[in-house]
């Protein structure tokens, strides 16, 4: 009974979060009202399979044959409906399917001058659904897996309705071409050696493997979450919900370290609804190029009881690819000047630095419990980006409370810094007589931009778990000239099996 009165008063917080920030204090104290079961969290869900395959050390004592890893199996709503889940595991076949919906709503009003700015609110959503078959099951083929994934996304985002078109203050909004049914993955694993080779290939979302965290989307904000912004800040580099065909190898040397490398195919309008709106577009006609990165893990059990895990790596890519340069043009004159179209290059890159360490454990809580640190650097290419660089420091907290074990607290900052070209560009455009628009939608030089978030993820019941949120932009769209922004709002996920 009182897991659903919390329910009922997050639904209704929800119809009138705009109204004030006091309705956030009301959904904290709500929270100890909850009956505690396992531990649903954001990082747990029907796409992490991937993330978590990077982010799992080798056993202790691996064999030398073909194996597939056990697939991830979330709490859930309906944990075995009918004994339909353990059926169909047993028989090498794991289906999962959640809900995630994010809200967010301004609580400043957006600077004068701007007509087309509001201040509003926005709610964004989606449904995963997640197929992972274990061939060896199936048909006895030792070490090969599929794993396919469908999304459905709806809604948008508020932060666009402020002026700021950098980080989406719902991640979740955006690239899933608002259809019933987006091919996200649909690929095929071969793990040899007792998981120290894997191989995969098909269509594949090179980010998440390469800079990948599960952690990351313990927050909203989409300059963090999925991934650090800067780390697809190209127009070629697949982030979910985008796939692409390409092909990557694991190598496991030892436990606790692995490098792997990939090659994929550049495909353009890989976000565009003109191109991929349904993901099912197979043919090679929009393939331009190839993308290449390559990363090197260490990934500790710290600690005298080996209960602190820890990941740090350290990667890059090279972009051969058809890429404008974001101040030249092919005369070396400033395009914004000249009139002529930007300089082409035909390869750039991207490069990261990230580590995430468990400091500290909770006995009471479960493996997740426990406060955990995340800082990193993302550098690209200043030629061709538009966010030169990128950095963050994040913690998340998960069990602080003792009589809340599986609830967490986080709290993240971002730093994004725009290529020099692109604010020198955004002078020259904004200096002309009548001043010519200015590319990302910029009203003003763009320099900078900071983001803070917090949120407390409160585990309702089983399978469900709901975070007021809680974001501050500084400098949106990396303008000084725009005021700063506060949203208030929610992310709530509900995995159905």
């Amino acid at each position: 009974m009182r897991a659903v009165l919390t329910v009922i008063m997050a639904l209704y917080c929800r119809k009138h979060i705009y109204r004030t920030k006091a309705r956030v204090v009301i959904i904290i104290a709500g929270m100890f009202l909850c009956s505690q079961a396992t531990a649903q969290t954001f990082q747990d869900n029907s796409n992490s399979d991937a993330r978590l395959r990077v982010a799992t050390p080798l056993m202790a004592h691996p064999s030398n044959g073909p194996v597939v890893p056990p697939f991830s199996r979330p709490e859930a709503l309906f944990m075995d409906p009918f004994g339909m889940t353990s059926w169909l595991r047993t028989r090498g076949i794991a289906l999962t399917m959640d809900n995630t919906n994010e809200f967010t709503a301004a609580i400043s009003s957006p600077t004068p001058g701007h007509p087309d700015y509001k201040q509003g609110s926005s709610n964004a959503g989606q449904m995963n659904t997640a197929l992972h078959i274990n061939w060896e099951k199936v048909i006895g083929l030792k070490g090969f897996a599929t794993h396919t994934l469908f999304t459905s996304r709806y809604g948008t985002t508020a932060n666009r309705m402020m002026g700021d078109w950098l980080a989406h203050s719902s991640e979740i909004y955006g690239g899933g071409g608002n259809v019933v049914v987006h091919l996200v993955t649909a690929y095929g694993e071969e793990n040899l050696l007792g998981g120290r080779v894997s191989i995969a290939g098909g269509r594949l979302t090179e980010m998440s493997e390469f800079s990948a965290s599960s952690l990351f989307c313990n927050f909203q904000n989409n300059g963090f979450c999925g991934r650090p912004k800067a780390a697809i800040d190209n127009q070629y580099i697949t982030s979910y919900p985008a796939g692409e065909w390409g092909f990557r190898v694991r190598g496991r040397p030892s436990r606790y370290i692995y490098i792997q490398a990939g090659v994929y195919f550049a495909e353009r309008g890989i976000y565009a609804n003109s191109q991929h709106r349904t993901g099912f577009h197979f043919n090679s006609s929009n393939i331009v190029g190839q993308l290449a990165p390559i990363e090197l893990g260490w990934e500790p059990l710290l600690g005298h009881q080996h209960k602190l895990p820890g990941h740090y790596k350290i990667g890059g890519q090279v972009i051969s690819a058809p890429n404008p340069d974001n101040y030249y043009d092919a005369q070396g004159q400033p395009y914004a000047l000249s009139g002529r179209a930007a300089r082409t290059h035909q390869q750039t890159w991207s490069t990261w630095f990230e580590i995430d360490q468990k400091l500290l454990h909770h006995s009471y809580s479960n493996a997740e419990g426990g406060l955990t640190a995340m800082t990193g650097i993302i550098y690209n290419d200043p030629r061709t980006s538009l966010r030169n660089y990128e950095t963050y420091v994040a913690f998340v907290d998960r069990g602080f409370i003792r009589s809340r074990p599986y609830d967490s607290f986080g709290v993240v900052m971002t730093y994004v810094k725009i290529a020099p070209g692109v604010s020198d560009t955004d002078m020259l455009d904004l200096s002309m007589i009548p001043a010519k628009t200015a590319p990302n939608h910029a009203t003003g030089v763009q320099g900078h931009v900071t983001v803070f978030e917090t949120n407390y993820q409160i585990h309702v019941m089983r399978g469900v778990v709901f975070a007021p949120d809680f974001q501050i932009y500084f400098h949106p769209n990396a303008q000084k000239n725009l005021k700063n922004v506060e949203f208030i709002g929610f992310k709530s996920q509900i995995q159905i099996l």
